[in-house]
């Protein structure tokens, strides 16, 4: 099977994650329920958010609103590093559940391995990120979380996480685009058996005018960010690029990006 023929990441404990979703970094008010319905219309079935972004509530609207089954979409959050920590995250757990206005959430992530006001080389944040996983895991065998993962982990955090973890981490989402590359951090993942979402696939929108990726898309006959978004997918990851602008997120659709064009070298 090449890249460009599945729709979906099979995790390690068999749920389907879809390879292209929508990214909700940063969006806010009206463009929230406007980027996600136009995603939802592309036939985007991947929502992706945190807690941190404070737009679950209108992504809940607008997919209420969208007709679509909750069944039928696949939906990211994640703990943030203000709320590491056992009870901290239960409480956060109960308000993305609440806030999603939702049974249960697709993939639930701890979003960063260190925890907010605490110095990085503090063997505090150990223990916080070791409790927040065990909350995610309790949430997991309740059948409110569907799989569980994290987020910016490097390879030490993993080792760390997979000598502790009953469940292990189904996911790591992190940054990933041909200028940060992570190959050794995705091979890590891979021989653990984890997937990996790239986030930032355009490298913040800095990687747009390069020469080599203006040049690709010329020949192909596609865009900069389909160029750049089509090579984390060959790459073997989901990508989530984050867009408020229905006629960019037309480019985002699986059509778009999967549906041939040829592959990058």
């Amino acid at each position: 099977m090449g890249w460009q023929d599945a729709r979906c990441l099979t995790l390690n404990n068999g749920v389907e994650l879809p390879r292209i979703g929508l990214g909700t970094f940063k969006s806010a008010g009206p463009e929230v329920g406007t980027s996600v319905k136009a995603a939802l219309h592309q036939g985007i079935r991947h929502i992706d958010t945190a807690s941190i972004y404070k737009n679950q509530e209108l992504i809940a609207t607008a997919l209420k609103e969208s007709g679509l089954l909750r069944s039928e979409v696949f939906i990211t959050s994640k703990v943030s590093p203000y709320e590491q920590g056992r009870e901290k995250a239960r409480k956060a757990c109960i308000d993305i559940l609440t806030k999603l206005d939702t049974d249960y959430v697709d993939l639930v992530l701890v979003h960063w391995p260190g925890a907010s006001k605490t110095p990085p080389d503090s063997h505090l944040n150990s223990q916080l990120r070791t409790e927040t996983w065990q909350v995610l895991e309790e949430f997991y065998r309740q059948g409110k979380f569907r799989a569980i993962g994290v987020s910016n982990y490097e390879e030490r955090h993993l080792h760390e996480l997979l000598s502790r973890a009953q469940v292990p981490p189904a996911v790591n989402q992190v940054e990933v685009h041909p200028r940060r590359t992570c190959r050794a951090l995705r091979a890590a993942c891979s021989r653990a058996g984890i997937a990996v979402v790239a986030y930032a696939s355009l490298g913040c929108g800095q990687l747009l005018g390069q020469p080599t990726v203006t040049c690709i898309a010329s020949e192909l006959g596609v865009s900069p960010a389909q160029v750049l978004l089509r090579w984390g997918l060959q790459e073997g990851c989901a990508v989530i690029p984050k867009s408020v602008s229905p006629q960019r997120i037309q480019q985002f659709s699986e059509a778009a990006l999967l549906g041939g064009g040829g592959e990058l070298s």
